[in-house]
């Protein structure tokens, strides 16, 4: 009768694992013989032993030849039959490339070749699409490029241009403060101008 309490259920499953695990091992040592135990509790979680002499493949191959019963046979069926399908779609494939490719086309009907034609227009209108699609962003990428370079040298005419400027203003200040220009000027009584016609003559104002 199953337990209904879980807990009582969890403790007896473990101890009863324990024990079939432990007689499976005394019998494979103590016998000689091949043994495997596989066990799933309710939480599908799985518990497993095997004889070290063997491997759980193995003793299931013994199983099936002895027995005479094979145990996935279905399963060995469906997938042989989506291998064959999977099969037929690559060779369909690989002959729809080939014709893609001007190969093998002589065979071809004139609706086929009308097939194959649009396809081929398609391919073409697709990939010059992505064509244009490069071109416009390799020329935004060349605009980007520019931009950044005269921004570039903008900043560069300006740190050269700059320590000059500055230079010049203090040069300018420097004149403008010298005692001996200002002291040369106000000794000055008066200045002399060439006259246009008469170049050795001049005339005090």
């Amino acid at each position: 009768k199953r337990i209904e309490n879980t807990s009582n259920r969890q403790v007896t499953y473990s101890k009863r694992r324990n024990g079939i695990m432990k007689k499976a091992k005394e019998i494979s040592v103590l016998c000689d013989a091949q043994v495997s135990v596989i066990i799933f509790a309710s939480s599908n979680k799985m518990h497993e032993f095997c004889s070290p002499s063997t491997t759980l493949v193995d003793m299931l191959d013994q199983y099936h030849k002895l027995s005479g019963k094979r145990l996935w046979d279905a399963k060995h069926e469906h997938l042989d039959n989506e291998i064959n399908r999977i099969k037929k779609e690559n060779d369909s494939m690989q002959i729809e490339l080939r014709h893609l490719k001007g190969e093998d086309i002589t065979t071809l009907n004139y609706k086929e070749l009308m097939v194959l034609e649009e396809a081929l227009e398609n391919g073409i209108s697709t990939l010059k699409a992505k064509q244009m699609e490069f071109v416009r962003m390799m020329r935004k990428h060349n605009e980007l490029i520019e931009e950044e370079n005269q921004s570039l040298q903008f900043k560069l005419r300006q740190m050269h241009l700059d320590p000059m400027d500055d230079n010049v203003m203090e040069s300018q200040g420097a004149y403008d403060h010298h005692p001996g220009v200002a002291d040369y000027e106000a000794q000055m009584p008066f200045a002399f101008r060439v006259q246009p016609m008469q170049p050795n003559l001049q005339e005090r104002f």
